[in-house]
């Protein structure tokens, strides 16, 4: 039986993760695997526990349960490693897991799945900081309205959960106003003013909305939507459609591909599977089969 390291975020999906990660972890034990509890107080603890985990291959596969905020940390643990990520996912939206066919709160289907052993190598998108950090994701860069909001939700401590993220629109929307963009695309530069910037590795993010809904975690390439400049009232009119992803046949949609993308914009932090990735500029690149998923 395998030897797994297994993080668990106990505050995702309005605290499921913890009730679905104690569930995992003694169906694991139960079946016969060594479990390695890598959990920590916090996120940087526990990069710290996994980060040592992976480097001393003291682990054959590595586990999060938690939502996508759980799947990015994991993701950034073992890409480019060869060691597996499994996935028990047990957040609020579960995006990735979702679009990879995964079960969603479901411990039991989830450890079947990791037992099973099979996986499938999948993108992920490169980020490398001027320090020479490599920083990954595996869904969705945000970098325009969305962002804004987040960071804005960010500072706040009350209200918790989608509450906080909905108030944060409500004040942000009356003074939001188009965004200059600089974006280079495997060499092309594109200048446009736009409400919204998304990379895509995968199709979907935020619960549901998919906002580049063509996007594929085995293509080599990155989606890139923009939606350019638009009054206010149209952009909210525009911007529901993004749960079906019907919001493409809009005229000032467009998207690209492209496997190196640079986001150029002052004042804007990008934010990546959910979680704060950091300021523009910056540069990602698709790296195919960066992640191996226990799928």
């Amino acid at each position: 039986m395998p030897r797994l390291g297994l993080v668990v975020n106990p505050t995702s999906g309005r605290n499921t993760g913890a009730r679905v990660g104690v569930e995992a972890l003694t169906l694991l034990r139960a079946a016969g695997a060594e479990v390695v509890d890598l959990s920590a107080a916090d996120a940087a603890g526990a990069l710290a526990h996994g980060r040592a985990a992976v480097a001393e291959r003291s682990v054959d596969a590595l586990v999060v349960a938690g939502g996508d905020g759980m799947v990015h940390l994991g993701a950034n643990l073992v890409a480019g490693t060869g060691i597996p990520l499994g996935i028990v996912a047990a957040g609020t939206g579960n995006d990735i897991a979702r679009e990879l066919g995964l079960p969603v709160r479901d411990a039991a289907a989830a450890v079947e799945r990791i037992l099973a052993g099979r996986t499938r190598a999948v993108d992920a998108a490169r980020h490398v900081t001027p320090a020479g950090e490599e920083r990954w994701f595996l869904g969705v860069l945000a970098a325009g309205f969305d962002a804004v909001v987040n960071e804005r939700a960010n500072q706040w401590r009350w209200p918790k959960g989608r509450m906080r993220y909905n108030l944060a629109i409500v004040r942000e929307l009356p003074v939001f106003r188009p965004i200059p963009y600089a974006l280079t695309l495997d060499g092309e530069r594109h200048e446009t003013e736009a409400m919204l910037v998304a990379v895509g590795n995968g199709p979907s993010y935020g619960g549901g909305m998919r906002v580049t809904p063509d996007a594929r975690f085995d293509d080599g390439l990155l989606d890139v939507l923009v939606l350019h400049r638009l009054p206010v009232p149209e952009f909210l009119r525009v911007f529901p459609k993004v749960f079906s992803g019907a919001h493409v046949g809009h005229p000032a949609v467009e998207v690209l591909r492209a496997r190196r993308v640079t986001l150029e914009a002052t004042g804007i932090v990008a934010y990546a599977d959910g979680e704060r990735f950091g300021p523009l500029p910056l540069e990602v690149e698709a790296v195919p089969g960066a992640v191996s998923v226990l799928a």
